[in-house]
């Protein structure tokens, strides 16, 4: 029994020095972590074989099969080729935070609460039929976009999923309002239907919102205000809004979150990932769709909305982009009030749009020119400035006694740049001359490919697309705006989230339009606005501009195209002209290719050398070893390195 401790001490020291010898014979770097794992394994390993030869009194084994056991499982678990023990120095970081008891008690408090309100989720979702108690989507296909012969259908999905997002609650009826604008996506009686969420919540108590703006102003809300309202006027899942007087006495709007907000719907949009990433792998059309970037897109965007700083600067940046004579406002910011939590705003007088009928009526406002009004200052922003309202609904517009119109909540706003600005442009002017070329070409420029698209196809599709949905004596509705995105869709073409953010601004602006001025259509309006802007744009001073932007950005070429020419014209008269066509010209290729062959190479030695070991093996079978045995085994070792090499850089372990 001696000599197997001694055996097994020495084996024991052996493998602590050759245990760093191992990163360097697989090709990879081990962390402290992985290297104990596969020690503390391969000794287990070792000790295993040699107790089991001590108990059936073998005594003639040769210790090195015992070593070589050992050292070959110590190598198998560095190399980690099913990834249990994770990426290399992730589990430093593991055993550190067993080592940090108060952290870990604390990660898995908030485990079981997500686990509990994940639970919840799935059971309301289960409960109005969208999916079966196992997670699994049970309507699901019915998501996808539809056309209005399947309404059924939606009315049926539809009314589930709004009852599913409004009991689920915090960042789910966000999700759903979102939702409701993407009729590129949902059936259109699904939107209609989630169109109609609204946020049912209680008021914070009085004390929680004066902790909370004393938190942030350093003082107690009477020492900054000269009167504060404790009664919300507004009250939201995000957070609610007060009517306040200033020392001044101007009157504000002082917007203040909900205490203790973030964390939960950080855990809302963290399950909410996870479902979107259920549905993705189980659904075809989810995959389509990139559901799990839509939530990723929708998280990004809830999170900035919890940050009021980013809704005081997109206030202040779209107020300074309103166009002069515009009978739109955007309320001022308090910036030396404001902080991520408070936000104090100008007071608009005026009342919310859906209740304006009495104001309207009373001071005889025109309806079709406040409409218009409207959607030109949207219109303007996108087009001329690149920043814009994302989400201009009813409630985020107010009607003013003096005929003007307030436009608040600027917590959502899209950005653009100047191609993006143009090819909509262009996409408008193309949809009123019903010129489907234009229309292709403008579409490419901010289209994002996943796949190769048929160019000539593309623009027989929009021809027959604009013949159907802008053909003489038709009415043209926002539909069209799902209709295009659809098939953009069918050609492999999706819209950046930018320009996807435009059209479903535009929907929004539909509805509240519609509200405005029932008679009000925004297609014809949006064309002519379009085609007035192209007709001012084309006039002598602003082609003389164009004109010499383009000759400046040309001049560069134009002095090296005559040195150019004359050297190919002097390589092809002395015979010396080529051209070099590479068959791998962008680097990563060859990387890649070069990768795969001399792994390929690799896997072919070692399997050579492993069926020549073999060979040599099977020799007289003597007590005594052979040399060719001993080759063999030397080979064999060396073909179980080589294919370890191998299996660790195909996981990708050395990454």
């Amino acid at each position: 029994m001696m000599e197997w401790i001694t055996s097994l001490l020495v084996q024991l020291a052996v493998l602590v020095l050759g245990g760093f010898a191992v990163g360097r014979i697989l090709g990879i770097r081990l962390s402290w972590g992985r290297w104990l794992v596969s020690l503390v394994v391969g000794v287990t390993a070792g000790g295993t074989i040699a107790f089991e030869f001590a108990d059936r009194k073998i005594q003639d084994i040769d210790p090195w099969l015992v070593f070589g056991a050992s050292l070959l499982a110590t190598m198998v678990v560095a190399a980690d080729p099913f990834g249990l023990l994770g990426p290399p120095g992730r589990l430093p970081h593991a055993v550190t935070g067993i080592l940090r008891i108060p952290r870990l008690v604390r990660n898995a408090r908030r485990g079981a609460g997500r686990g509990r309100r994940y639970a919840q989720v799935v059971a309301i979702a289960a409960r109005h039929g969208l999916i079966d108690r196992s997670g699994a989507a049970g309507s699901g296909n019915a998501l996808q976009p539809t056309a209005d012969t399947d309404r059924p259908r939606g009315r049926r999905l539809g009314r589930p999923l709004k009852a599913s997002l409004e009991e689920a609650g915090g960042a789910f009826v966000k999700l759903g309002q979102i939702l409701s604008t993407r009729p590129d996506l949902l059936p259109t009686e699904v939107t209609i239907e989630l169109s109609r969420l609204q946020d049912d919540v209680a008021s914070e108590p009085r004390r929680d919102v004066d902790a909370l703006l004393a938190e942030e102003l350093g003082s107690a809300p009477e020492q900054v205000f000269a009167e504060f309202d404790p009664n919300p006027i507004a009250a939201a899942s995000i957070a609610q809004v007060h009517k306040a007087r200033l020392a001044s006495g101007e009157p504000v709007a002082v917007k203040v979150q909900r205490p203790g907000v973030r964390p939960i719907v950080e855990r809302d949009l963290d399950i909410a990932r996870r479902l979107a990433v259920a549905i993705e792998a189980r659904t075809e059309w989810g995959g389509d769709i990139g559901v799990v970037d839509l939530a990723d897109g929708f998280a990004e965007a809830l999170l900035e909305e919890l940050d009021f700083t980013v809704e005081a600067r997109n206030t202040t940046t779209c107020r300074s982009a309103l166009q002069d004579g515009s009978i739109v406002r955007i309320p001022a910011v308090h910036e030396s009030l404001s902080t991520s939590r408070v936000l104090v705003l100008e007071w608009m007088e005026g009342v919310p749009l859906r209740d304006a009928g009495p104001l309207v009526a009373r001071h005889g406002l025109d309806r079709t020119e406040l409409a218009r009004g409207l959607l030109r200052a949207i219109l303007h922003q996108i087009v001329a400035q690149g920043v814009f309202h994302a989400d201009p609904h009813p409630g985020n517009v107010f009607v003013r006694a003096d005929g003007t119109l307030a436009l608040i909540d600027l917590g959502s706003v899209g950005r653009l740049d100047t191609l993006q600005q143009s090819a909509l442009l262009r996409i408008v002017v193309a949809m009123s001359r019903r010129d489907p070329r234009q229309m292709r070409d403008a579409l490419l420029d901010v289209a994002q490919a996943r796949s190769g698209a048929d160019e000539d196809q593309l623009e027989r599709a929009l021809g027959q697309f604009l013949v159907h949905r802008l053909g003489e004596g038709m009415t043209p509705d926002t539909k069209l705006f799902a209709d295009l995105m659809a098939l953009m869709l069918d050609f492999g073409l999706t819209f950046p989230p930018m320009v996807g953010g435009v059209f479903r601004a535009l929907v929004t602006l539909d509805g509240t339009l519609t509200q405005l001025d029932p008679g009000f259509n925004i297609i014809d309006e949006s064309t002519g606005v379009a085609g007035e802007w192209i007709g001012n744009a084309v006039v002598p001073e602003t082609l003389r501009e164009a004109l010499a932007d383009q000759a400046i950005s040309l001049f560069p070429v134009l002095r090296r195209l005559p040195r150019r020419i004359d050297r190919i014209a002097s390589a092809a008269e002395k015979g010396a002209f080529t051209i070099g066509v590479r068959l791998f010209a962008d680097e990563r290729d060859v990387k890649v290719v070069s990768r795969l062959v001399n792994r390929g190479l690799v896997a072919f030695i070692a399997a050579s050398l492993g069926l020549i070991s073999v060979q040599l093996l099977q020799g007289p079978g003597t007590a005594a070893l052979d040399p060719l045995e001993g080759l063999g085994y030397l080979g064999l070792g060396a073909s179980v390195l080589l294919f370890l090499r191998v299996l660790v850089a195909t996981v990708g372990v050395d990454k």
